[in-house]
């Protein structure tokens, strides 16, 4: 099964080479790298057309304030792949995460991962390239706890990685207890379920809400379910202060959040049908 998976990305060229490396490192193979920048910059276009090894699309569009929406949409037009997963321009995958998307597959569902929250030591040492995320991935056990300590979130313990077709996997985790709900910065499903929902709603403007809130009751609305790949789709997630999209009130458009999910309008108005 091919897979597309699509990075959104913005300015942040330094995260976006470690997610290179550490794309060419999957244990999988058959995957396009479709980035999707929300801007339009020389330094990019440049960057991306030295990279070698890796099957990559860019799409890109003026800067006009924040429209990561139209931006995913344009990576889902591009894309060629039966299966779509998700990813922003801050989470590093580990080298099993593609692999770990194409197990866990299956038609009538979405599969949900999570991300290790890491700190800002952590954080410098990747982008310094004082250890490297497939040497980190690696070790984990070894650094769980100074990891720990340097991070001011929880969820440290999403990192530790267990191979689905082995014993202990199947025995103690893959029937626990497990939140599904979609994180817009890890998750996957197939592309035809994503065309079916008209893709991200674009209407939203700036909010987050059509990252993961809105599209999340979409797709269930057209009546799939969400499985976990925790501990399974791994990926750190880069420190970095609080957006200022984060700051934004989101009352009006989460109010017609609301609106549009109780009149179960699963397909957007302003989605991929806005797009030539």
């Amino acid at each position: 099964m091919r897979v597309s998976l699509i990075v959104a990305v913005y300015k942040d060229i330094e995260a976006l080479d470690l997610i290179v490396e550490a794309l060419k490192t999957q244990t999988y193979k058959d995957f396009e790298v479709i980035i999707v920048e929300d801007n339009n910059s020389v330094e990019m276009k440049e960057y991306i057309n030295n990279i070698k090894d890796l099957n990559i699309v860019h799409t890109f569009q003026e800067d006009n304030g924040i429209q990561k929406m139209r931006s995913l949409n344009n990576g889902i037009i591009k894309s060629s792949g039966e299966y779509l997963v998700f990813i922003d321009g801050d989470c590093i995958p580990y080298s099993t995460f593609i692999a770990s998307y194409v197990k866990s597959a299956q038609k009538g569902y979405l599969s949900s991962g999570r991300r290790v929250n890491l700190g800002k030591e952590y954080s410098n040492k990747l982008r310094n390239k004082e250890i490297m995320s497939f040497n980190l991935e690696k070790t984990f056990l070894l650094h769980f706890f100074a990891m720990k300590k340097d991070s001011l979130e929880r969820h440290i313990e999403e990192g530790f990685y267990f191979n689905p077709d082995k014993w202990l996997y199947n025995t103690f985790l893959k029937n626990r207890k497990s939140t599904t709900d979609i994180l817009g910065c890890n998750y996957g499903c197939y592309r035809e379920d994503m065309i079916t929902i008209n893709g991200y709603d674009e209407g939203y403007g700036e909010t987050a809400v059509g990252d993961d809130t809105d599209i999340q009751w979409r797709f269930e609305t057209i009546g799939l379910k969400i499985k976990s790949v925790r501990n399974l789709a791994n990926i750190f997630h880069l420190y970095h202060p609080r957006s200022i999209r984060e700051k934004i009130s989101w009352k009006k458009e989460y109010e017609l959040m609301l609106k549009n999910k109780q009149n179960k309008k699963y397909f957007c108005d302003k989605g991929l049908n806005q797009h030539t």
